[in-house]
This record gives structure tokens, sequence and C-alpha cells, in this order.
């Protein structure tokens, strides 16, 4: 029989419909080819791209040339502009402002074929420093509320290019499935004195029913009313509201369990197209004792469909614990 699950953070309820479950080979995934053709993020296009906003470098001091580990740059078409102020008014009943803000894109590496999961774990640690580094940077301009960090993997997940790249966009207002979170932690602390992500994952690692990794700093759970199937949620066991307070030496304990948690979602279900998202405090507040950031892994393997879109229930047919023993096996398989 189907399941009405409520997420304890925001009380949406969602559907577990198992018996309309699939097995992990069942689903039907793209195929991930490298192709050869022109790609402006490979070294040696430097200047197909804007110019660079900050690089990686171990060789030589000049922008907009090769040698760079890892480029950002600004997005060719951004949602959102730099330039300009946000002169907010009024029009009858609605509200609206100039579309002002930051769109930049951090090309993870100069390796066209590799694929973010590919890449070593210092390596890794290194596209999340730059990630901390962008956020650190962007929040001293006082426009911007807050900073949101996300990468689509596959033509299917939103990619238009296949060279492995991030993107972030700075808002001038708080997103609103963001903003969801931030009313929901602070009203179960205003009831409780606690975090809620923090009990949540100590209650995930007693459990053990839906926890797939954890290493000394961080949990990578299933969450117990998922919108999708194996939506992965990977957090610091540790209380922190905002993610660039992260301490640097944590960076490469945090890309040893992503590149873990992308390694058994791409060989338990065939390399999916995927969408991570950073959720992580405004960044124009100190640091919350309420609100704890952290990644939402999302593989692309269910369609949004009308029910979905009229009545905001989702529908996701596999439970969180069939998902979390899956992952957890591909582990067990290589140990």
């Amino acid at each position: 029989m189907s399941e009405l699950r409520k997420d304890p953070v925001v009380g949406r309820w969602v559907i577990i419909s198992s018996q309309r479950g699939q097995r992990p080979s069942d689903w039907a995934n793209e195929p991930n080819v490298k192709g050869s053709g022109f790609c402006p993020f490979c070294p040696g296009s430097e200047d197909k791209t804007p110019p660079e906003i900050a690089a990686l470098r171990q060789i030589t001091d000049r922008s907009d040339v090769p040698g760079w580990q890892i480029r950002v740059v600004p997005n060719k078409f951004p949602a959102l502009q730099v330039e300009g102020e946000l002169n907010p008014k009024g029009y009858g009943h609605y509200d609206m402002m100039n579309g002002v803000g930051a769109h930049e894109v951090i090309i993870e590496t100069p390796n066209h074929a590799s694929d973010l999961a590919d890449l070593s774990p210092d390596e890794i640690a290194q596209v999340m420093i730059t990630y901390r580094d962008r956020i650190v940077d962007l929040k001293e301009d006082s426009r911007f509320k807050y900073i949101l960090i996300f990468k689509n993997h596959g033509s299917a997940a939103g990619a238009s290019l296949e060279h492995s790249h991030s993107q972030l966009i700075a808002t001038p207002i708080i997103p609103k499935r963001v903003l969801e979170e931030l009313e929901g932690s602070k009203r179960f602390f205003n009831n409780k004195e606690r975090c809620i992500y923090c009990d949540i994952i100590k209650h995930e690692i007693k459990a053990r029913d839906r926890l797939v990794a954890q290493n000394d700093s961080f949990v990578a759970i299933e969450p117990f009313a998922p919108r999708f199937p194996y939506e992965t949620w990977v957090l610091p066991v540790q209380h922190f509201s905002n993610f660039e307070h992260l301490p640097e030496a944590e960076f490469l304990t945090l890309a040893t369990i992503m590149k873990d948690i992308l390694n058994r979602i791409n060989h338990v279900l065939g390399y999916p197209p995927f969408n991570f998202v950073l959720h992580t405090a405004p960044i124009q507040n100190k640091a919350l004792p309420d609100y704890h950031w952290h990644f939402e892994i999302i593989p692309k393997l269910a369609k949004i469909a009308g029910f979905e879109w009229g009545s905001g229930f989702y529908i996701n047919p596999t439970t969180p614990e069939l998902a979390a023993e899956q992952l957890r096996k591909f582990q067990a398989s290589v140990a």
C-alpha cells in the first residue's frame, strides 16, 4: 500500500507509491557520451568565454590562458546581471524590481572527458573551496541576499554543455524553497531549542535505515519523505548554518563523501543525469542556531506531471529505505 509521508522541515507531504517502483536497473537513462566537437570550456578556448573572475593556477598568474585547474567565468547568458540597481517598485497589486544579481559558471576541470565523480578527492575539495571563495566574495555586495550553487549534469538535467561545470546565482531575494526550510527550521527550534537537521542526523545514524554513508565529519542519507527516487542529502555532522564557515581542513573530508555518493549513484543507477544544489544560510545572516547547510543530490529518474503540478504533492515510486539499501550495497561489493 502507498504511504503519505511528511517532510519534518518544510511540512510538505509526499506519496511513496512503492507498487509503482522499479529496480535500479529499470531506469532508462540517456547514454552519457562525451562529444569531440568544439567546447568553450576546454583549455585553449579561454577567449570564447567572458573574462574569468577567478581561477586556480599553479604555473602562471596570467588570466584567460591555459594552465588552469578550475576556472570561474560569468555566464554568457546570465539569468541576472551584476550591473545596475534593484529599484523595487509597485505596479498596481504587483511587485517588481530590476533583474540584478550574479550568474557565474565554475568549470571544474580542464579535462573534457572527466565528470566531477572522476576527479580525485583533492580536486573535488578544490571545487568545494572555490564555491566557498565565491560566496565569501559575493556576500560583500549588499544587494545580494542569497547565493545558490547548483550543478546540472546531463542534458535531461538541464546542462547545455557537457564539459563538467557547476553554476552560481546570487539573488536579491531569498528563494522560496530555501525560505520554507528556514521557516520550518525556526519553528522547530522555537519549540524544541534544537536544530531539526541535527536531530535528523542523530536519528538516521542510530536507525541506519536511510543512512547511505558516513565519515568523521559528514553523513549521506536518503531523506524520510523524498520528493524523488534516490534523492540524497549530504550534511555535516557538526552544526554549521553557513557553508562558507566550514573549516579549511574539512573540505577534503567533504570531497571524499561527495565522490563516494556520486560514484554510488552512477554505478547503481547507470550514470543518470542529476542535479545537485547547495542550501546554505542567507549570506547577510550571521551563523544561525536553527539552520544546517546541506547538499541535495537528485538523480533525474522521474518526471513531474499534471498531478504534481496541480496538487503540490510528489509521487515517489521508490522508498528511501530501499534506495539506501541499494546505494549501500555498492560499497559492500567493492570493499
